[in-house]
């Protein structure tokens, strides 16, 4: 039998605690051995829930483990992932994996030259119901576009999610991965974005894909709780086809990408759907979005 891979985690915040924690302790193949965290106490504490060895040290925390996952915000994660991809440690990265072009470049940059494995954890593309959903859609094709809608409310007071850079990036960086990554999935890669602002933190997108296939996307963060929704559709020859996007049970999703990660890390196998490079691609969009509205603000 092959030896579990080790699992370092990076983050101590409420992602971490209520989804990577209990993810990493309880999949097959993976055994969950340490956690570093900007703040020691924090890092102390999860590592005590799970009987792991918390780090205060970045360099002993990376040479004890094989693999590291990341519950950090995303300009924090960039830098470290680097560092750990150059330190040969296979990576399961959270979405976006970086909050510009040229972080994320460097990141994929860094997994290619080390040749070690790497996903990003766009939760849909995890789930079960959506992989049947994406394996339907794209065999049988005919489709003319695609729509998605998703209001959060993480931004609004008491939210746990209501963090420093949710409120510096918005819906865009938070939400518009998880709904590019499944718009690309379905209808192809997309090729360009348009973008413009709405009030607060709203944001629409036109995505074109290859093929000329257009699909459009609003996201906010900034929705009152009894206004929560999420939504996303194709249409076209076959009609309409809506995609299971709700995913109550996060915990799952996670234990699929890291056993796919494992397998890939033991295999040699450093290709995956939702790879670095693949991460790399969405923050490209997500950068030349962000160009047009900075470039455009909202009329006021």
């Amino acid at each position: 039998m092959a030896r579990s891979l080790r699992f370092g985690l990076v983050g101590t915040g409420h992602w971490a605690q209520i989804t990577h924690a209990r993810a990493l302790a309880s999949t097959d193949g993976v055994e969950f051995a340490a956690v570093w965290g900007r703040n020691a106490d924090a890092a102390a504490d999860l590592a005590a829930r799970y009987h792991v060895t918390a780090h205060r040290d970045l360099p002993e925390f990376l040479a004890d483990v094989d693999a590291v996952a990341f519950a950090v915000p995303p300009d924090v994660q960039a830098p470290i992932a680097i560092r750990a991809a150059r330190a040969g440690k296979h990576l399961l990265l959270e979405k976006p994996i970086a909050v510009t072009a040229a972080e994320a470049d460097a990141l994929a940059d860094a997994v290619e030259q080390a040749r070690v494995a790497s996903v990003v954890f766009f939760t849909a593309r995890f789930q079960d119901n959506v992989r049947a959903w994406e394996a339907e859609v794209t065999a049988s094709g005919g489709w003319a576009g695609g729509c998605a809608v998703w209001l959060g409310s993480a931004l609004q007071p008491g939210s746990p999610f209501n963090t420093p850079w949710r409120r510096d990036k918005g819906a865009l960086w938070d939400l518009a991965p998880h709904v590019i990554s499944l718009l690309w999935a379905s209808l192809g890669p997309v090729r360009s974005v348009t973008a413009r602002a709405g009030l607060a933190d709203v944001t629409h997108l036109i995505l074109r894909h290859d093929g000329g296939v257009t699909s459009t996307a609003t996201v906010t963060l900034d929705a009152l709780v009894g206004a929560e929704f999420s939504d996303l559709f194709l249409w076209g020859q076959a009609g309409r086809s809506a995609a299971p996007v709700q995913a109550p049970d996060l915990v799952t999703p996670l234990r699929t990408a890291l056993a796919e990660l494992a397998a890939n890390a033991r295999s040699g196998q450093v290709r995956h759907p939702c790879d670095a490079r693949f991460g790399r691609d969405v923050v490209r969009v997500l950068a030349d979005a962000e160009r047009q509205i900075s470039a455009r603000p909202p009329a006021g």
